[in-house]
C-alpha cells in the first residue's frame, strides 16, 4: 500500500507537471493560452516590475535550493526518499503555474520583426528549443528526472541503481542542451516586449547561474569524469573546443 500510494503521488505530480510545461508553451509564446507574457491587463510599470521580479525570484529560489544535495539530505528526514524529485517537480510545477497567474505583462516593443522569413525562422527556433528541451530529458532519463521512476521502483520492490557518468546524444555537442532549449525558446520572439525582455533576461541570468552550482554538484559526484567531459564540450554553444596544445619538451643539452 506504501508503494502504491507513493506511485499514485509521483504520477500526480508528474500529471502536474505536463500540464505546467504545455502552458509554459503557451505563455512564452502567446500561443492558445487565456494569460500569456503579452497578454493581460497592463498596469503601471512599478507595481508591474516588482510583482515579475518577485515572481521570478521564487522560481529561482525554490528551484534552486531544493535541488542541492545538502537542501536534499535535510528535506529526505521528513519527506521519503522516493518521493523526494516528485515533490521537487510538484512544488517547482506549483510557482510557475503561480507566476503564470499572477504575471503582469509590460508593454511596450523592444524589437518587431516584419519579413515573413524571418518571423518563420524565429518560430523554428522557437519550436527548436521545446523540442531540444524535451529530447534532452530522454536522453538522460526523462521518468528519473521527474520522479515517476523513484515511485515505480517503491511500489515494484527495486533498488534504484547507483548514478553513473554518461556522454550520449545531444550532450556530445553541449553539456547543457536542456538550458539551450529553454533560452532558444525564452529569446526567438518576433516582437520582444519590455515584459518579455525581462523575463528573458532574469531566466538566462538564473540559468547561469544554476549551471554554475550544478557543474560543482556534478564534480562533486563524478570528479575527473566529469572534468574531462568539461574541457571537451562546450557548456552551451554547440562548436567544437579548440585543442590544447602539448606542452613543449625541454631539449636535451
Amino acid at each position: 500500500m506504501k508503494g502504491l500510494a507513493a506511485l499514485a503521488y509521483g504520477t500526480l505530480c508528474y500529471l502536474v507537471f505536463l500540464v505546467t510545461i504545455l502552458y509554459a508553451i503557451g505563455f512564452v509564446g502567446n500561443l492558445l493560452v487565456p494569460k500569456s507574457i503579452d497578454v493581460g491587463a497592463p498596469g503601471a510599470l512599478a507595481p508591474a516590475l516588482i510583482v515579475d521580479l518577485l515572481l521570478l525570484g521564487l522560481f529561482a529560489i525554490q528551484h534552486s535550493v531544493m535541488a542541492r544535495p545538502a537542501f536534499k539530505r535535510r528535506w529526505t528526514r521528513f519527506v521519503p526518499a522516493a518521493v523526494e524529485r516528485s515533490t521537487y517537480v510538484l512544488l517547482a510545477s506549483l510557482v510557475l503555474l503561480l507566476l503564470f497567474w499572477q504575471w503582469r505583462p509590460i508593454p511596450g516593443i523592444v524589437w518587431n520583426v516584419t519579413d515573413p522569413l524571418a518571423v518563420a525562422f524565429l518560430g523554428a527556433v522557437f519550436w527548436l528549443g521545446w523540442g531540444t528541451l524535451v529530447i534532452s530529458t530522454f536522453v538522460i532519463n526523462h521518468f528519473e528526472l521527474f520522479g515517476l521512476w523513484q515511485v515505480y521502483a517503491l511500489a515494484a520492490g527495486k533498488s534504484s541503481p547507483a548514478p553513473t557518468f554518461q556522454v550520449r546524444s545531444i550532450y556530445r555537442l553541449v553539456r547543457h542542451p536542456l538550458y539551450l532549449g529553454f533560452l532558444l525558446a525564452f529569446w526567438s520572439a518576433p516582437t520582444m516586449t519590455a515584459g518579455h525582455l525581462l523575463f528573458a533576461i532574469a531566466t538566462t541570468g538564473y540559468i547561469l547561474i544554476g549551471i554554475y552550482f550544478e557543474e560543482r554538484d556534478l564534480i562533486a559526484t563524478f570528479g575527473d569524469q566529469y572534468r574531462r567531459y568539461r574541457e571537451q564540450v562546450r557548456m552551451l554553444l554547440p562548436l567544437p573546443k579548440p585543442r590544447r596544445a602539448a606542452p613543449a619538451r625541454a631539449m636535451d643539452r
